[in-house]
């Protein structure tokens, strides 16, 4: 047990003084770049999709 509370103690003291959190700017740029790299990423597989989509319709109407 005294492992596991020993665990939680170390886990706890690693947060608050070892972490750096980013101040309001930093998080907003963040997710921006997130949300833009997400829409990009997004946008790519909805195109791939599409594409594939329309190549099987060809191939099927030309096979049956």
């Amino acid at each position: 047990m005294d492992k596991i509370s020993k665990l939680f103690k170390d886990s706890y003291k690693e947060l608050i003084e070892k972490v750096t959190w980013p101040n309001w700017a930093q998080l907003q740029q963040s997710t921006m770049v997130t949300l833009a790299a997400t829409l990009v990423i997004t946008g790519i597989i909805w195109i791939m999709d599409f594409a594939a989509g329309n190549v099987l319709k060809f191939i099927y109407n030309q096979l049956f």
